[in-house]
């Protein structure tokens, strides 16, 4: 998995590529870790539309950030999953834990608004 990410505003964004599971999660949380070290608040979107594919490590990953966010008065919210990932998120019903936006720039407006 590669992990790009940008800036929009003070809104971090983190752009995944690959497989999303037990293997690249660790990565994927050390650089979540440090955003939610180095920003405060930590607003972080993860952009998942290069992801083909998570599993349960990944969607755990994702869960424990999002809750540390919150407690930094911060949030993460996930923009561009595919319907693959999509599903996994609405099996598990995790698609009412976050936000999930169809495009980057839905996130980062609702951050803003």
């Amino acid at each position: 998995m590669e992990i790009k990410s940008h800036e929009a505003g003070d809104i971090i964004v983190m752009e995944l590529e690959g497989r999303f599971d037990a293997y690249s999660a660790p990565k994927a949380n050390e650089w979540l870790e440090e955003v939610m070290t180095n920003r405060k608040p930590p607003n972080v979107i993860v952009n998942l539309e290069n992801v083909v594919f998570v599993d349960s490590t990944a969607l755990a990953t994702l869960v424990q950030a999002m809750k540390r966010c919150r407690q930094l008065d911060g949030d993460l919210r996930l923009s561009n999953l595919k319907q693959p990932v999509r599903m996994i998120f609405e099996l598990t019903r995790l698609d009412r834990a976050f936000e999930i936006f169809n495009l980057e720039e839905e996130a980062v407006g609702a951050f803003t608004a």
